[in-house]
């Protein structure tokens, strides 16, 4: 049950009267609601994992009462340390078991030495990395006294496995959810309809850019071997732009239809393709994550490192990122991935321009020169590192790198002129960008995109994105980071 579905439409349908028409008038009831129903939305994948949530849940409800009444230091220290075993413990397991078990076996092959050790079979939980991180980060803040811990269990249940959030994200921090949850919530017109508006907005990004995007990128790291450099650059850039437009829309509609119930959620995307070097790249990429990794991994780390100067924070940097990538999946094409991201850092480091803010265009419809060579410079490096994020295997990088770096670079790419949806996909992917350039200070891309305009006209605006969604959808897709 994708956002993108029929299924949820009518589940959300349903929710939302009974939400704000029967269960509104208690605020108990209100929050018992939306976990029953978040549970049940999970259920629909796989109730064989909704123990699992729901055990989590527990445990680190518990834990963090516990963890708060203690005056021992070295015993809140120790339930600390069960919350994140238990969290890293069945995220390293369900997630990573086969991964090392597989590295560690052709480690020892290259000594020709064979392990008799066998992989299991296993399902990944749905949203395991996303709820894993509410968990510890909640658990994190109790103990360091940044929150006090909720005692309403319904409360924290909720928090844990809110459904627009549940399956990949944005990561809310318990200090800025929880205390939503713990307030009566009234019915906002204005707010709803900026909501209805945001999911629209996702659902276009998602169905008529990334999944028409993931037909053609499809075809061709199935065929690199077979396809001229030309073509092999058109699946890198479409690649970028597809993995953009699932994953912002997918946090658009979870935004979206947050909204709807009266809750504002981490904001996940802020036109990370007008970034104007990597560090800028990341403060508007996937930024509940990265916000999350750099109170609780970076930080602490740079702290450890200080004494080394420059050198201790590029270690910190490198292995910051080499998380990230590893976060994605057990895969060494994702700590490959995280791990060049962390590399990019390091001229920024040495220039100290690492923290310096940059703002595109400021007060001004056009960016300068300067700013549009560092736009498309940083676009270039980000587009080659997911090129090892689509591939299966270190090797086949390589060799579509290979390959990519080519005399035929320069021949047409016959990808495009042979495939019917390429050129109604090129001219949707500038109109987002367009519409996002227009709106890059606000919200998402049409927040504020006519407004203005007389009803019939803006109406009429909307009325293409729909059309658009229904006349020009690509083939039902998943979502892209449902996987991680």
């Amino acid at each position: 049950m994708v956002f993108n579905s029929l299924a949820f439409a009518i589940f959300f349908i349903v929710f939302f009267f009974l939400y704000w028409f029967v269960f509104n008038r208690n605020l108990k009831i209100q929050n018992f609601f939306i976990l029953f129903m978040s549970y049940l939305f999970y259920a629909w994948w796989d109730w064989r994992f909704l123990s699992l949530l729901a055990g989590s849940s527990i445990i680190n409800y518990f834990l963090g009462i516990y963890i708060h009444k203690t005056g021992n230091e070295k015993r809140r220290r120790f339930l600390l340390f069960l919350g994140l075993l238990q969290g890293l413990g069945f995220l390293l397991f369900f997630k990573y078991f086969n991964f090392f078990i597989t590295s560690l076996t052709d480690t020892f092959l290259i000594f020709n030495i064979s392990l008799n050790i066998h992989t299991l079979y296993l399902i990944l939980p749905l949203g395991i990395s996303f709820y894993t991180f509410r968990t510890i980060g909640y658990l994190l803040d109790v103990e360091s006294g940044k929150i006090k811990p909720t005692t309403d269990g319904v409360v924290f249940f909720t928090y844990v496995s809110f459904f627009p959030t549940l399956l990949s994200g944005p990561i809310d921090k318990a200090r800025t959810f929880i205390p939503q949850l713990e307030r009566k919530r009234n019915f906002d017109y204005y707010q709803a309809v900026d909501g209805l508006r945001q999911i629209l907005w996702g659902l276009f990004k998602k169905v008529v850019i990334a999944d028409n995007c993931a037909i053609i990128t499809d075809q061709i790291f199935e065929n690199y071997q077979q396809l001229p450099a030309s073509s092999l650059l058109v699946g890198a850039f479409l690649y970028t732009i597809q993995v953009y437009a699932d994953f912002s829309g997918y946090s658009d509609m979870a935004i979206g239809f947050s909204r709807l119930m009266g809750f504002n959620i981490t904001r996940n995307f802020n036109y990370p393709f007008f970034a104007q070097n990597i560090a800028d790249f990341w403060q508007r990429w996937h930024i509940s994550l990265t916000t999350w990794m750099t109170e609780y991994v970076f930080t602490p780390l740079s702290f450890i490192y200080r004494r080394l100067r420059k050198v201790g924070l590029i270690l910190a940097i490198l292995i910051n990122f080499v998380l990230v990538g590893l976060w994605h999946g057990a895969n060494w094409t994702f700590i490959m991935y995280g791990f060049l991201h962390g590399c990019y850092f390091i001229p920024l480091i040495f220039r100290g321009t690492l923290n310096k803010k940059k703002t595109i265009a400021k007060n001004k419809p056009f960016p300068a020169l300067r700013e549009v060579i560092n736009v498309l410079g940083t676009f270039i490096l980000v587009m080659l590192t997911f090129i090892i994020f689509r591939s299966e295997t270190i090797g086949q990088a390589f060799e579509y790198f290979q390959r990519l770096f080519s005399i035929s670079l320069f021949s047409i790419p016959d990808i495009l002129l042979n495939n019917k949806t390429s050129f109604i996909t090129l001219l949707f992917i500038l109109l987002m960008f367009l519409l996002e350039w227009h709106g890059r200070e606000q919200q998402y891309g049409i927040a504020h995109f006519g407004v203005k305009w007389p009803k019939p006209l803006r109406w009429a605006f909307y009325y293409c994105i729909i059309l658009a969604i229904f006349i020009f959808a690509g083939s039902n897709q998943q979502f892209i980071y449902l996987q991680f």
